[in-house]
């Protein structure tokens, strides 16, 4: 099995259009035609998990977060990044990042910490826009209900949970080939008149391509016409942080004393308690202060999240309670969304966790 086949199937989990502009995701080092031997999964790729990779005869990690972020101008090994390329290279070993497109998708980083949590009713914080797109295309009577279905089948008309949704008006359309052409119906060199279909249909971004090539193969005619336009809908299964409620609603003691038994914490960051009931919760992976306005807005009583910073937690106004679990800490189970994923895709292939403890910040109780 090749690197590439691991990584587009990844891809079909999180899209790397999903990304976000600052981040630096895909394959960061390695050969997509390589061989694979098997795969580490991380949240971190230092060279102690190259060297892991080296010992466990993994040439593939798949890593949460990007070994690197910007442009490296020299490769010396005076840092840690520039040590763990290095060691990559000379061993070749392929480092792989799904990161913030993983965060982006609703069961994705997010969803794990969700699921740890028994979260119900569960909603992305805040939606992304420029993410939706229509295709609208024009076909004969006869042929379009073949059209549509292959649309279907390529990605197009999902909305929310409906599948299949499409909307379909009738009139006339009209053309006249040139030289060399073989029209599916008229003659060329003559005006046609044709009773034709307009169909149209939504779709995520990311499946354009796939979906053009689909309709320019099944489409009868030489030239298909189409249109598409990108909508301002907010696309309600991708963007930043999630939303859920617990099944019964819990004092916020409790709630503290369940977030240090699930994530395994020493101390939580938090602001003051309120002595109110925990029901809804928001939540977002790693960084997420930029979310604290979003958080208030849906009502919750809890955010959680990492690297709040000291003035960040007075934005909470006792409206919620902001409670800092750390970034590692938030994100641990991301090694076990990745490890599931790719175990049950590739049951009888090499796919391992990281034995090694990546987590920089350590705690003196």
């Amino acid at each position: 099995m090749k690197v590439k086949t691991i990584t587009s199937f990844l891809e079909t989990i999180a899209p790397a259009s999903l990304q976000e502009s600052y981040d630096n995701a895909g394959l960061l080092t390695g050969n997509p035609c390589w061989d694979c031997t098997g795969i580490i999964n991380t949240l971190d790729a230092t060279e102690a998990v190259v060297l892991e990779a080296i010992e466990k005869n993994c040439n593939l990690i798949v890593a949460h977060h990007p070994i690197i972020f910007s442009g490296l101008k020299k490769i010396t090994g005076k840092n840690y990044v520039e040590k763990t390329i290095i060691a990559s290279i000379k061993n070749d070993i392929a480092i792989y990042a799904i990161h913030t497109n993983l965060d982006n998708v609703l069961n994705g980083v997010n969803g794990k910490m969700a699921d740890q949590l028994g979260l119900v009713n569960r909603k992305i914080l805040q939606p992304k826009k420029g993410i939706i797109k229509k295709l609208i295309t024009f076909v004969p009577v006869a042929q379009a209900e073949e059209v549509r279905n292959a649309l279907f089948v390529a990605g197009a008309g999902h909305i929310g949970n409906y599948s299949e949704c499409s909307f379909t008006a009738a009139g006339d359309g009209t053309f006249k080939g040139g030289a060399g052409t073989v029209p599916f119906v008229g003659k060329p060199g003559q005006r046609h008149t044709e009773q034709e279909l307009k169909l149209e249909m939504v779709y995520p971004a990311w499946v354009e391509n796939e979906l053009v090539k689909t309709l320019k193969a099944v489409h009868p005619y030489e030239e298909a016409a189409y249109d598409i336009f990108l909508l301002d809908n907010k696309y309600q299964d991708v963007g930043s942080g999630l939303t859920g409620e617990l099944p019964e609603a819990v004092t916020e003691l409790e709630f503290m004393q369940q977030l240090k038994k699930v994530f395994g914490l020493t101390v939580i960051r938090h602001t003051p308690l309120s002595n109110k009931p925990v029901k809804k919760i928001a939540l977002c992976g790693g960084a997420g202060s930029f979310l604290i306005g979003a958080a208030v807005a849906a009502g919750v009583e809890f955010y959680i999240t990492g690297d709040v910073k000291y003035h960040e937690f007075f934005d909470a106004d006792s409206r919620l309670v902001i409670a800092d679990i750390g970034h590692f800490e938030s994100e641990q189970f991301t090694i076990d969304l990745l490890f599931d994923i790719l175990r049950e895709k590739f049951p009888n292939f090499a796919v391992l966790k990281t034995g090694v403890k990546t987590n920089p910040v350590n705690y003196f109780v």
